[in-house]
């Protein structure tokens, strides 16, 4: 038995020793969690919580490489609760009644259970309900981790008993410092030029598991002399972007890009574009950033802006690279060249606020659905008016909350198409005015 015990023992330290180097860099305490300070810091949700030595259920949204399984854990650790992971990519209905039979028990035992769901977004509706009666009661402290948008993805009876904690892509400062841990730990320094370490955590996108495994790669290397950018790339088979001597990073350049579009400037946006295209920057997450760009600084002044950038996304997926990057270089030009709004982004900005401090307002009874008997009968749909039925499809009805004043969020521009949307506007306004007098 004690030979089998030594033979344990050297097997798990062998394990160990062989894991990968994102593995063998995980934090030890919440204190060494790199760019999530907003939420591990004393003022933040985390710190607050174990502060307080107690945890309330939580959902971490975020991108890949953040953090959220190694916080989860360190989370466990900090308040004294056990920890049990699942994934939902491979458990299901038979899995989960286990861990929760396992977690009862263990409560009555004095050792309650901190239950980690990996990719939780990919639990179906019915499985996401079979976990509120336990968190309910306490049989476990869920924390969920997801990639999606929970508010699409997550089942609101879920989201209303769990707090979404929004982690953030690493920026380059925590890129970096996982890089100085990752040379610590080997006693030597990455066979990189300055540049080619840039270019590394800019590679990385906010991703530091993916940053972690390719120093690992260069690690396992033995080369005569420091890589450059483009050594780097034939190295790792990955094109990465090359930053020139001043070291302009992407974030730059993607702003500059942004602001050149903003300023209806074609050359230079599109200058700008193949800088990033040119030195290796991912297209589709340039084509991202114009996509976003369409919507936020465009809007209804050219509702084409929009369609162009997911058609270039849809050419540039079918062609791929290099010949889908002309789609990108047309939907970047289409862009700079359409007329400017950004109404509908302060539209939405006002309009969130306003959700966000009017609550649970509920809309007037006449504009409800009415399915059953007892909704008709407390007023649901009673005295709507049908718009199509109205003269110009236009009945002027009060669609407000009653305890709340109309409100105007979207103020179209004189500009594009918004000019005729401004026109629209105007006549209904003094059709509503005439017929609610």
């Amino acid at each position: 038995m004690a030979d089998l015990f030594t033979d344990d023992a050297d097997s798990g330290a062998e394990a160990r020793s062989n894991a990968p180097l994102a593995d063998l860099l995980r934090p030890a305490t919440l204190d060494d969690v790199v760019g999530q300070g907003h939420l591990t810091g004393p003022d933040g949700p985390i710190g607050r919580m174990v502060a307080a030595g107690k945890l309330a259920s939580i959902i971490f949204w975020g991108p890949p490489g953040t953090g959220k399984t190694t916080i989860a854990r360190l989370l466990a650790d900090a308040v004294g609760l056990r920890f049990v992971a699942i994934s939902a990519v491979f458990s299901g209905v038979a899995d989960l009644k286990k861990a929760f039979a396992e977690a009862r028990q263990m409560a009555s035992a004095g050792k309650p259970t901190l239950l980690f769901v990996d990719e939780i977004h990919r639990f179906n509706r019915a499985q996401q309900d079979s976990f509120l009666p336990y968190v309910e009661d306490g049989t476990v402290t869920l924390v969920g981790a997801t990639t999606e948008n929970p508010s699409f993805e997550l089942n609101s009876a879920l989201l209303s008993r769990a707090q979404v904690l929004i982690l953030n892509r690493l920026d380059a400062e925590a890129l970096d410092t996982l890089l100085a841990r990752a040379e610590a730990h080997e006693g030597r320094p990455l066979p990189l030029t300055d540049a080619a370490r840039d270019a590394l955590v800019a590679s990385a996108d906010g991703d530091g598991r993916f940053l972690l495994n390719q120093a690992e790669t260069l690690f396992s290397v033995e080369l005569s002399e420091p890589l450059d950018p483009a050594g780097l790339a034939e190295m790792l088979h990955r094109r990465v972007p090359v930053y020139d001597k001043d070291r302009e990073g992407h974030y730059n350049l993607i702003s500059a890009l942004h602001k050149a579009m903003r300023g209806s400037d074609p050359q230079a946006s599109l200058y700008y574009l193949a800088r990033m295209l040119v030195a290796g920057e991912e297209p589709l997450y340039v084509l991202r950033r114009i996509t976003r760009f369409a919507s936020e600084d465009i809007g209804l002044a050219d509702p084409q802006a929009l369609v162009q950038c997911l058609a270039a996304k849809d050419a540039y997926t079918f062609l791929g690279s290099p010949e889908g990057e002309l789609a990108i270089a047309q939907a970047c030009l289409y862009c700079a060249t359409a007329p400017k709004s950004n109404a509908a982004y302060k539209a939405q900005k006002a309009a969130w606020k306003s959700a966000k401090e009017t609550g649970s307002l509920m809309p007037p009874k006449n504009i409800l659905n009415a399915p059953t008997k007892l909704m008709k009968e407390v007023g649901y749909g009673k005295g709507y008016a049908y718009d199509h039925e109205a003269e110009n499809a236009f009945s002027g009805d009060d669609y407000w909350p009653e305890e709340m004043k109309a409100q105007e969020f979207y103020a179209p521009s004189p500009r594009g198409f918004e000019a005729k949307i401004a026109q629209r506007l105007e006549f209904w306004n003094k059709l509503r005015a005439e017929r609610q007098q």
